[in-house]
Order: C-alpha cells, then structure tokens, then sequence
C-alpha cells in the first residue's frame, strides 16, 4: 500500500483549510463515514454506466468493486460516479434509436459536470457497449485530469443444436424471418441461445472495435481489449488500473499527453488492418475534437486505407469470433503486427511508450492473426469513398464486402423511415425492394433525425432477406459493425446539412465503384442546380433532448459534436 499520509499532497481537490468549500466538504465526507486520514489522498472518480437495462451494463457494479478496493490499497480515495447510458439493442426502441448517438454526449457532459463540479483528482471509466467508450474517451480528452478506460468486455453465444449462435445470428434472423425463410418459434429458439452472460456483442461491432481503438489510443492498460466480461484477467486489469491512476496522478500524466496526433494515427491503422466498425470514424473525429487536435480524421482514414492491409477476418469479415481474437493476443498482438508502421514515441496510460509495448510483447503466432508481409487481404478492413454523392466522404467497411459486388449501378429507392424500408423487403408486398436497387436511407443522420436514426437494422433485415449481396444501401444513418454487404454510411455531409443525399429522387441513377473508392449521382448538372434550389425540409423534432441536440450537434465531418464552436458561430453569423 503507498503511503501519502506524511506529506500534503498538492491535489487540486485539496481545498484551503479553513474555506467554505473546505469545511461543507468535510461536514459531508465526515457524515458519510469517510476517515479524516483520508481527506488529503488523491480522490478518483469510478464512472459507472451500470443500468438494469441491458446485459452490457450488468456486471459493472462488480468491477466497480474491484477498482475501488484496488484504489484503495494503493492510497487514493475512490469515489463511484453514475452516469446515464444506452445500449444499442434496447434504447434503440425509442424513436428508431433516435437517442443512441445523442447518448453520447450526454454522457461526456454528465462526466464533466460530476468530476469538474466535485474537481476531483481523476478518473477510471468504465467503458461497455457502443456509445460509452467515444463518451469516455471525450470526457477524458475534454476534460484533461488523469484518466484510465477500462473496456469492459464482451458476452458469449452458445450451441443452439449443432450451430453457433451469437447476437449477429439473431439479428439477422430478423430478416429470415420477415422473408418468411424461418417461421417465429425458431426465432424465438435462437433468442435463448444468443447472448450467455454480460458484456458487448461478440463480434467486431462498435463495442469491441471502440474496446480496440481506446487501447490503441493509449488509454487502457496494455492487453485490455478484447476481453471476456467476468474473466479474471478483467478483474485483473482491474487491479492494475486502480493502482495505476494513483500514480497517475502523482506523475500528473494527462490524456492530452496520450491523446495525440500521433496516437490517433496508430489507431486509424488498426481500425483499417482489423476492419472495425464503420462507426469508429465518427467517433474518433469528436474524440480529437474534444482534444483540440487539427486533424482530419477523414482524410487520415482515407490515405491510411491506401497503405494498410488486412490482418484480421474478425466476423463479421470472416469466421473468426471475437473470443479467437482475445486468444491471438487481441490488440496487444496487432499492434505488434503492425510495429513496423506504428509511431513508436506515443504515450500512454501506462507510461511506457508504443514502442516499449511492442518491443515487450511476443511475436504473434496465431493462425486468428495475419502480419504485413502475409496479410488476409492487400486490401484495407475500412476505406473512405467519395464523389458527387459524398462530397466530404462516407465510410466503408469493405472488409465485409465481396470482391464480385464491388462494383454497382442501380436505381435509387428513397427513404426518410427506416421501417417503411424494412416492410418493402416483404416479397409479398407489391412495392418490396428488389435486385439490382440502391436503397437510400437519408434524413437520418444527427441533425436530421434528429438525432442518428439506427438504420443498421435495415442492413440486418436486408442480410436475412439474401439480397445484401444484390441491394445496395446509401445512408447518413448509424450502421451496425455487424452489417455486411454494398453498405456506404456516414455520408457527408448528412442530408439535413444540404448534401447531395437530400437531393436524390426515385429512379436516379447511382454508381458505386468501390475499387475506385467512388460512389456518385448520376444526375445532370442542370437538373441539380434545379433541385438545390428548392428549400430543404428538415423532419420535425419534438421537444427535450433531441430538440437540444438537433440546435447545437456540429456537423459528421467533426464527429457530429454536441456544442461544436462552428454550429454556434454559424447560427450567429445567419441572425
């Protein structure tokens, strides 16, 4: 156990004695039992997001414990701190999961009221399901006090007869079931078999690939991601974290330190080599945002894709399950992989440098992990496209997408509701969507839904349907890192900024030429003009939250950020 009691520390939550805020303090630590021995120790927030909601958040009161013992022994004062969450599979109910991506947010403000309004001294956060570990990862970079993510972990499937089932098994079995390919009690069969204990989904979705980025970043411990929630090497790294963010903040190491150009590079590399979720993008664009970094996060991803291979076929780009990963070495081991264009000089949490990890960690030798002399594919797992239709780019997870279906024209089908999408997929109705079409799903990014509107679950239906391979889909809605198939997302600018999106009618023409990383609207140049002229549209809001977010979110270039200086300075610009 360290020992600070023979010297005042110079913490920042070391108010002066004899102040008002010194002595209510004191009333209150007092009144809740807290020993006055304790009172000069550095003070860490333990960021819970546990909800009884979802089986992502349900182990976290557990691991809670284990930081907040861990902490104490190694001489600081833990103090839990709740915030809200969403999962993604049951606040997307709501609204066509209007309020995931305004969640975000919300909860890196939560974190910045309860940590600077107490100003403690840092913080572990606890990262578990989509939207948590960007929030975290904000806050972090926002609020610049020593911090340490801890990801979480990821839920198990199980044998349902002789198949694996898994959450991206049954989601699209949605789909099977709408085509009328399986009838409701298999349905229902698979959902007893498809999650087998808490955590995130088991695949390479936003979960796990945020788990991922938040230890290429720096700012987990090394070898933290991705991990099986309830595992003793979590409750291990538990361990560690508590102890660590006490040194931490002795060393007064900040995520500023770690949060830099540099490190995000390092990420952007391993989110092409493993393919992650396309999401990754958005969310780092507001992380570097909220670090005051000048960088094009697009742009990075785009000239990256051009130099990265494949090193992974983590499902769903491959058969590879996210538990094979974990065994390979997970993000320990692809970074060492991918030593060699790595920026060795990062910083993070733990102290050392990459450089230092990667010279420490084995070679990998798992047939689950490729290197870069012998990549899965020469291709990248993400590229950017752009064109008359993506001005300012969209995401691609072209990883999941067949060689053979890389290249598709077809003519537009429009949509500003995903479920009157997913009801055309019924071949029994007499308007269903059909082969050979580009289904556009627009109005549906962070200002336009406003809030993102999940149109993942149209990628999912579409799946089941076995006409991904045959369908295009365009969006400025939120996908899935579960989808596959021709899926182009995080168009920008979204529809509701002016993009060309809003502007597509039924029956235009698209062409998508993955391999030339284009996809464009093949509509004349008077004919545009014409269109543009006419004013835009937006859905309507109701009022509360999404009616905040919708007036102050900056734009999906920057990461779709909640109190963007520019959205501001725009509206007063238009006054």
């Amino acid at each position: 156990m360290t020992d600070h009691s023979q010297k005042k520390l110079n913490l920042r939550s070391n108010f002066e004695p004899g102040s008002t805020r010194w002595a209510v303090r004191r009333a209150q630590w007092l009144a809740m039992g807290i020993p006055e021995e304790d009172f000069e120790k550095p003070k860490i927030a333990i960021v819970n997001t546990s909800s009884k909601l979802s089986v992502c958040f349900q182990h976290l009161d557990e691991v809670t414990a284990r930081v907040d013992a861990a902490i104490r022994a190694n001489g600081g004062l833990p103090f839990e701190v709740r915030t809200a969450a969403s999962s993604d599979f049951v606040t997307s109910a709501g609204l066509q999961g209007r309020y995931l991506m305004p969640t975000r947010d919300l909860m890196s403000f939560d974190v910045e009221v309860q940590i600077e309004g107490a100003e403690l001294d840092g913080m572990i956060l606890l990262s578990s399901c989509d939207k948590t570990t960007p929030a975290h990862l904000m806050a972090a970079a926002r609020l610049n006090i020593p911090s340490i993510v801890i990801a979480c972990g990821y839920q198990l499937g199980s044998a349902c007869g002789e198949k694996h089932i898994d959450i991206e098994t049954l989601y699209n079995s949605v789909g099977s079931y709408k085509a009328g390919d399986i009838d409701l009690d298999r349905l229902t069969e698979l959902s007893r078999f498809a999650i087998q204990g808490p955590g995130v989904c088991a695949g390479l979705a936003t979960a796990n690939s945020m788990h991922i980025l938040a230890e290429a970043l720096g700012m987990t411990l090394p070898g933290n991601s991705p991990i099986r929630a309830g595992s003793e090497r979590l409750y291990g790294l538990c361990d560690a974290a508590g102890k660590r963010i006490v040194e931490m903040v002795l060393e007064d190491l900040r995520p500023r330190q770690v949060l830099t150009a540099a490190a995000f590079r390092n990420a952007i590399r391993v989110a092409v080599a493993l393919g992650t979720s396309v999401n990754v993008v958005r969310h780092l664009a507001a992380v570097a945002h909220e670090a005051e970094l000048e960088l094009d996060v697009t742009a990075e991803v785009e000239r990256i894709s051009s130099e990265v291979p494949l090193i992974a076929q983590i499902r769903p780009n491959g058969s590879t399950r996210i538990e094979d990963f974990e065994a390979a070495g997970g993000c320990r081991a692809a970074m060492k992989a991918l030593a060699a264009i790595l920026d060795r000089e990062a910083m993070t949490v733990s102290g050392r440098t990459v450089g230092d990890i990667t010279d420490a960690s084995p070679d990998p030798d798992s047939p689950y992990l490729a290197t870069l002399d012998s990549p899965c594919s020469d291709e990248p797992g993400l590229t950017i496209v752009r064109g008359s239709l993506a001005p300012l780019g969209a995401v691609v997870k072209i990883a999941a997408v067949p060689v053979h279906i890389r290249k598709f024209d077809g003519r537009a089908r429009v949509f500003e509701n995903e479920a009157e999408a997913i009801e055309r997929l019924n071949p029994r109705h007499p308007e269903c969507i059909s082969s050979g079409e580009v289904v556009v799903l627009r109005m549906m990014g962070p200002k336009g839904g406003p809030g993102t509107v999940f149109a993942a679950s149209f990628m999912a239906a579409l799946q089941g349907t076995g006409l991904a391979g045959e369908v295009a889909v365009v969006t400025d809605g939120e996908l899935s890192g579960l989808n596959s198939g021709i899926t182009i997302g995080q168009v920008m600018p979204e529809a509701a900024e002016g993009g060309p999106l809003a502007y597509v009618r039924d029956a235009d023409t698209i062409a998508i030429d993955l391999n030339r990383r284009v996809v464009d609207l093949l509509v004349d140049h008077d004919e545009m003009t014409r269109r543009i002229s006419q004013p835009l549209s937006l859905p309507p809001s109701r009022k509360g939250w999404l009616a905040v977010y919708r007036a102050t979110v900056g734009p999906l270039s920057r990461g779709a950020v909640v109190g963007d200086v520019s959205v501001v300075e725009d509206a007063r610009n238009a006054r």
